[in-house]
C-alpha cells in the first residue's frame, strides 16, 4: 500500500495547525505503509515570490519534518520540483480536466475571497496536485475532511483520462480520511493558518512563541466568573493535555476563579516542554546541511524511480512512445 502527503513551505516554521493537522500524522505513516513525504515547493510559487525565501522555506520545512521524526530511511522524503515528471504530468492531465471542474474547487474560492489573485497558477492548482498523487500511482493520500475534495478531483480526472484514453495506467486514489485530525483554531479563532496572521510557530524562537500565546484573543469575562470552555485558548491549551488534566481545568473554568492569563501561561510551558526535544533535534540537522540536502536529493532520486515508468506509459498512450 503506497501512501503520499505534502507541505507547503510558506514561512521559516511550520505551526500548531500544520502539526496537529497533518504532520504528526504524516510521519506516523512511515512505520505502516510505503510512503512518500514530498515538500511542495512548486505549489509555494502561487504565494511566495522570491527565490531566496523560497530556499529558506523549503529548507524550513525539511528541518521541521526531520526534527519531529521523519526517518529519510523509510519514507522517500523529497522536494516537489526535483521530480520534473511532475509537472508534465500535470500538462497531460490539463487536457483532460473539464473547467467547470476546477471552478468548483473550493480552495481556489476561498482565496480569492481572501483578496489573492486569481491567476492561472491558483486556479490549476488541482491538476499540478493530482498528478503529484496520480505519478506515484499512490494507493491512499491521508487528509482531514475539509480536504477530501482535492482528492475526489485527482480522481476525476485520473478517470476522464483513463476512459480518454482507453487505458488503466492511472491508480485511482483513495481518501483515507483522518478523523483524529485537529483543526486546530489560530490565535483569533479562525484555522490557523500563516495567511490569516494567527498562528503559533513550533520552533519559532521562546519570545515569539509567547508573543503568539499571550495574544490569543479572549472576552473580557473577569477572573471571577465561569468561562466558556470552547474559547480559542481552551482548545489550543487542550491539544497539550490528557483527559484527566482537560475534565479538571474545564471544572475550574465553568465554576469561576480561573483566568485566561493562567491558562495562556500554562498553555506556554506545555508547548515549549512538548516541542522541546524536537526543537534539540532541529538544532542538530540545521548544524548538518550536507545531510539535509544529501536526504532530499536520495528521496527525489526514489521518486523518480517510482513515476518515471509512469510518465513512459503515459507518453506511450497518449502518442508520444512507440504503442
Amino acid at each position: 500500500m503506497r501512501v503520499l502527503s505534502g507541505t507547503q513551505p510558506s514561512d521559516d516554521f511550520l505551526h500548531l495547525g500544520n502539526y496537529f493537522g497533518a504532520l504528526r500524522q504524516q510521519i506516523e505513516l512511515q512505520d505502516k505503509y510505503e510512503t512518500l513525504i514530498f515538500i511542495a515547493d512548486l505549489h509555494s510559487m502561487n504565494t511566495v515570490r522570491n527565490a531566496a525565501d523560497r530556499r529558506r522555506f523549503t529548507r524550513a520545512v525539511a528541518l521541521d519534518y526531520l526534527a519531529c521524526g521523519l526517518d529519510p530511511s523509510r519514507a522517500i522524503f523529497f522536494r516537489q520540483s526535483d521530480v520534473p515528471e511532475v509537472c508534465e504530468l500535470a500538462w497531460y492531465l490539463s487536457t483532460v480536466t473539464p473547467m467547470g471542474l476546477l471552478e468548483r474547487g473550493h480552495a481556489y474560492k476561498d482565496k480569492v475571497a481572501q483578496g489573492q489573485s486569481a491567476d492561472h497558477g491558483l486556479f490549476a492548482y488541482p491538476v499540478l496536485q493530482a498528478a503529484d498523487i496520480l505519478l506515484y500511482r499512490t494507493d491512499l493520500v491521508p487528509v482531514g475532511r475539509d480536504q477530501k475534495q482535492h482528492i475526489e478531483m485527482a480522481r476525476d480526472m485520473a478517470i476522464h483520462f483513463n476512459r480518454d484514453y482507453d487505458t488503466d495506467v492511472l491508480v485511482i486514489p483513495e481518501p483515507q480520511i483522518l478523523d483524529d485530525v485537529a483543526v486546530v483554531p489560530g490565535t483569533d479563532g479562525q484555522k490557523m493558518s500563516k495567511s490569516y496572521g494567527n498562528s503559533i510557530p513550533m520552533f519559532g524562537s521562546a519570545k515569539q512563541v509567547k508573543k503568539a500565546v499571550m495574544g490569543i484573543v479572549t472576552d473580557s469575562t473577569p477572573v471571577e466568573d465561569p468561562k466558556d470552555t470552547e474559547a480559542v485558548v481552551f482548545k489550543l491549551w487542550a491539544l497539550f493535555a490528557d483527559e484527566a488534566e482537560r475534565k479538571a481545568m474545564f471544572s475550574r473554568a465553568r465554576a469561576g476563579g480561573l483566568g485566561f492569563g493562567e491558562v495562556k501561561q500554562d498553555l506556554l510551558t506545555r508547548l515549549l516542554d512538548h516541542f522541546a526535544p524536537m526543537r534539540e533535534r532541529r538544532a542538530q540537522f540545521e548544524a548538518r546541511p550536507d545531510d539535509v540536502e544529501s536526504a532530499l536529493l536520495d528521496g527525489a532520486q526514489r521518486a523518480r524511480a517510482i513515476g518515471g515508468p509512469v510518465l513512459e506509459e503515459v507518453r506511450r498512450v497518449v502518442g508520444f512512445r512507440a504503442g
